[in-house]
């Protein structure tokens, strides 16, 4: 196993199902939806942990638990017409 330096997470927001959606090449499965920008991110700090370990991808048990930083980059587009 190799030591995690850090976990990069994208968040787009979903226009048509109105929420957030997080995924990350770094961790397996990730998929979090929340309408809710801030919950969004309590549940992928909740998740991650769990999703590391499903895919095996920790460090051996008998090493001290690290602290992984996470960091969650979001974008929206929003699209409106004006009258000028």
């Amino acid at each position: 196993m190799h030591d995690i330096i850090s976990i990069q997470v994208t968040a787009e927001w979903d226009p048509e199902a109105n929420v957030w959606v997080a995924t990350s090449a770094d961790v397996p499965g990730l998929v979090a939806e929340h309408s809710d920008f801030r919950e969004l991110q309590k549940m992928v700090n909740e998740l991650i942990p769990i999703l590391l370990v499903e895919n095996n991808m920790l460090p051996d048990h008998d090493r001290p638990k690290q602290s992984i930083p996470v960091h969650i980059a979001a974008q929206a587009i929003s699209k409106a017409c004006v009258t000028a």
